[in-house]
Formats: structure tokens, sequence, C-alpha cells
């Protein structure tokens, strides 16, 4: 477990809903890699990240999707794409990447409380 934290440190990260709208791969990468673009809704916008979760992603079984996202990072280079956003998820023993999901579609850009 990391080191705990009180929930002002918590209330910083702006966590929020939104739906994958495309996805292609990271070409330049080192590790397998997707490029996902992300509408977090009318505040938010689109935003872009580079995501290692190609064990278990596609476009055919993500596009479409409503995955949950930090989005108030500063941006990030990764292998030439610039990372706006950290897409969440859990990470196994053998470092594959399981997304969050909500469990019905819900607005984009609601917040995750």
């Amino acid at each position: 477990m990391k080191e705990q934290i009180n929930y002002n440190d918590f209330d910083k990260v702006d966590i929020r809903l939104g739906t994958v709208i495309s996805l292609e791969k990271n070409e330049k990468a080192r590790k397998p890699s997707l490029v996902l673009k992300v509408d977090f809704g009318p505040e938010i916008g689109i935003k872009q990240s580079s995501a290692q979760i190609t064990h278990f992603y596609n476009k055919e079984n993500l596009v479409g999707k409503q995955v949950i996202g930090v989005v108030n990072f500063p941006e990030k280079n990764i292998a030439g794409i610039v990372s706006q956003v950290l897409i969440l998820g859990s990470i196994d023993k053998e470092g594959r990447v399981t997304l969050l999901h909500p469990s019905q579609k819900a607005e984009d850009g609601l917040p995750i409380a």
C-alpha cells in the first residue's frame, strides 16, 4: 500500500468519465502502446493519451466505450505522442492493464468522486 493521503490531496485530482472516439497504434513506442482520443464532454473536450493497453484492447472493442481518466496532469511526451490524460486501469503481475469502465453509460465529462 502507498503512503496515506488526506482528502485535500485526493480532491486535487480531476478524474472524469469520457468516451473513446479513436484509437491507433503508437508505432514509435518501445513497448506496445495505443494512442487514444477520448471525449470528456464540452467542459474538458477531446484529450489524447498513449497507453500500454494492447493485451486486451483494440479498435473493435474499445472505440465507443467509456473510460475513466485523470485530466489535470501536465502533458507528457511519450514516444512522440503528447499524452494529455492518464486513463485508469488495474495492472496485473504481468503488466497487463484492465481499464476501469462505468457499469452503465453516463454523460461524458462527469466527475468521479
